[in-house]
């Protein structure tokens, strides 16, 4: 088997991809995520997907790459990380009783041939009606700012929802892990 790299450096994406049991490295891709003016959010995860993914093929010439972007839209915006308790309790606001569709992307770029396989994983997730002691006992407990939406589906942020809307539950979190399976059986890596 190739070797196999994650072009991130995030812990979410790296426990995802521990759950396939392949022995891989992390390498940070360095890659502006500003968007294009006028870009959809599809296009958008797509481009820096393959943009992290193609980032470090120089450092591993003869690798599989897996490259992962995700943006949030709400209301037909691209809602980012909040960074701090004030942007999530807005976020959180202006979430409660609507959905929020998440669109990771996804590389697998394979640095020997230099072809890339790109797509876009949609996910949906509805919220319940959030009252104000809701989101700040929520925010207070546990403190998502450094997450697109403002909550953390595989903990406590599960309560906020009335239903999930998708194919895989890992691409709410970040790596669309039914689909890299069938990317990585394309270049002849079978799992299990």
């Amino acid at each position: 088997m190739p070797k196999l790299v994650l072009a991130s450096t995030s812990t979410f994406r790296k426990s995802l991809l521990e759950k396939l049991q392949l022995a891989f490295v992390c390498q940070a891709p360095n890659v502006d995520e500003t968007a294009a003016t006028g870009e959809s959010a599809v296009a958008l995860v797509q481009r820096l997907a393959q943009a992290k993914a193609e980032a470090i093929a120089c450092d591993h010439p003869d690798a599989l790459i897996i490259g992962s972007d995700q943006v949030a839209v709400l209301n037909n915006r691209i809602i980012g990380k909040p960074l701090s308790h004030d942007r999530a309790t807005a976020q959180l606001r202006a979430s409660s009783g609507q959905t929020i569709t998440f669109y990771t992307g996804l590389c697998l770029h394979n640095s020997a041939t230099g072809s890339s396989d790109v797509l876009c994983d949609p996910f949906k997730v509805h919220f319940r009606k959030l009252s104000e002691a809701q989101i700040e006992r929520y925010l207070q407990r546990e403190q998502p700012y450094q997450c697109a939406g403002s909550f953390k589906s595989e903990g406590l942020g599960i309560s906020l929802f009335k239903k999930l809307e998708g194919d895989d539950p890992n691409t709410l979190v970040g790596l669309p892990l039914i689909r890299l399976i069938e990317l990585l059986q394309r270049q002849g890596v079978e799992i299990p």
